[in-house]
């Protein structure tokens, strides 16, 4: 099946075959065309009825994973150039280990949540319109993760905020508009700001490609590069949501619960943080940010972020907006992590990144189907749901015991290995950052565990589903 060994941070591929298949570079494409492509069809096509959608929408997706896994175990590891541009700027894909993590995380999700859509959509209206942009968020999220530049990845990541904001603005009431708004604002406002990086690291680093340990020429001037990259940490930061540019995720969460879960839980966030992960670690590297002003000035925002919004997520009423401020907190816990600029501390990054990706997703899952069965929203109405939708909680419980880093659960993996790598990096910035960590995880177990115990436990004379039936969440959502 192919024969890798991680090393620095990489997946070396020794051999780059599935049986005796040898595969073009360039098949690295279709998992990233197919899913535009078929989602744009669903925008003129309108199938007769919902069973035509649905099926065409999860083949498409289903194909698209198959296709991922064939390109990170058969496919060629050469660059893709399809178009250049002067002065070095190109669109190239290359798969790398950063990149195959990511997409195959993605790849295993995107399946099961379009089933989880297909039951929480189906008495609603502009459907074509829904699951066309959902799948072709999928392509453009690929693209990111196959770029092989920093040109590429800003062009996809660019396209990610364009092709989202229909979902975010589904409903089309005021509080989705809104919500639409000030996502734009956010995220478009962010990608300007990461403009800058993309030219800098194009014109002083051999095109902007990536390679690990950075590859900016030395020569250029210290202070612009400085600049550059605080630039592109708040910039393409607004998706991780980091603070203070962090406002416009508990906002979105008024989009359909498949979107949150996906979307503000895994692909669009995580996508924020994989962008700072290429600037730091392939293109500026530990040489240029180590021991720098920079470094201290994104370790202190990523430990401030990460307390201050599960302090947050505590004072939060509101189911889902509750797990986004988790989600904003959880963020800079892998912002942390990527700017120890120590290899431990980018493993632990990444570690995080699969996991809290898991985590979430499923949490956001259950809270969008205690709303589609109940109706009700807010956490104090949660009280003695528990027996009624027996499935639905225990498998939240699972999942904030992981997110609080119960041992024996993978958050505990991820988070301890963050609070090592904080120590391990010897400065004070690291030791601050490890015991913001510790403050955010039991912050964590109050905003997370506090929901299970209202759902099973109800203060007498409290519970709102006394006398009420078992009615779970449909078998598909399950």
């Amino acid at each position: 099946m192919g024969d890798f060994h991680f090393y620095g941070g990489e997946l070396e591929h020794r051999e780059i075959l599935l049986g005796d298949i040898h595969l073009s570079p360039f098949f690295v494409l279709l998992p990233v065309l197919l899913p535009i492509a078929g989602g744009f069809l669903l925008l003129v096509w309108h199938p007769k009825d919902d069973k035509t959608r649905n099926i065409y929408s999860e083949i498409i997706v289903c194909v698209t994973s198959v296709l991922v896994w064939v390109t990170l175990f058969a496919a060629h590891r050469e660059p893709v150039e399809i178009y250049s541009f002067s002065r070095g700027f190109s669109i190239d894909f290359f798969v790398d280990g950063l990149g195959s993590l990511f997409a195959g995380m993605v790849s295993i999700m995107w399946p099961f949540v379009m089933l989880y859509a297909f039951a929480y959509m189906k008495k609603t209206k502009h459907k074509d319109m829904f699951f066309a942009f959902y799948v072709m968020t999928y392509g453009i999220t690929l693209g990111v993760e196959f770029a092989r530049n920093l040109t590429t990845l800003y062009v996809f990541y660019e396209m990610l905020s364009l092709v989202t904001l229909p979902l975010v603005t589904y409903y089309h009431d005021h509080e989705s508009m809104f919500a639409g708004r000030r996502y734009a604002a956010y995220t478009i406002g962010g990608a300007s700001l990461a403009f800058f990086p993309v030219i800098v690291a194009t014109l002083f680093g051999d095109a902007g490609e990536f390679v690990y340990g950075g590859n900016l020429v030395s020569g250029a001037d210290q202070r612009m590069l400085a600049a550059a990259f605080v630039f592109g940490f708040f910039g393409f930061g607004v998706k991780a949501a980091i603070f203070p540019l962090h406002e416009w995720l508990p906002i979105a969460s008024v989009a359909p619960t498949p979107v949150t879960a996906l979307l503000h839980a895994v692909a669009v966030v995580n996508t924020g943080v994989f962008a700072v992960m290429r600037l730091a670690w392939y293109i500026y590297g530990p040489q240029l940010l180590l021991g720098t002003w920079v470094q201290n000035v994104c370790l202190v925002t990523a430990a401030f972020s990460l307390v201050f919004s599960a302090a947050l997520a505590l004072k939060e009423r509101h189911f889902k907006r509750r797990l986004a401020y988790s989600t904003v907190s959880n963020l800079s816990y892998m912002m942390f992590g990527i700017m120890l600029m120590i290899p431990h501390g980018f493993q632990a990054g990444m570690m995080h990144m699969l996991f809290h990706g898991v985590i979430k997703m499923s949490l956001f899952l259950c809270a969008g189907a205690f709303m589609h069965v109940t109706g009700k929203h807010y956490i104090y109405e949660i009280n003695g749901v528990g027996k009624t939708m027996p499935v639905t909680f225990a498998v939240y419980t699972l999942g904030a015991l992981s997110l609080t880093g119960i041992p024996l659960f993978c958050g505990f993996v991820s988070k301890w290995n963050l609070i090592m790598a904080g120590l391990e990096l010897n400065s004070p910035f690291g030791i601050i950052g490890a015991a913001a960590l510790i403050v955010a995880a039991f912050l964590c177990a109050m905003y997370t565990i506090n929901v299970s115990v209202r759902a099973y436990f109800p203060v007498a004379g409290s519970d709102q589903f006394a006398g009420a039936v078992r009615n779970d969440a449909p078998v598909l959502m399950l």
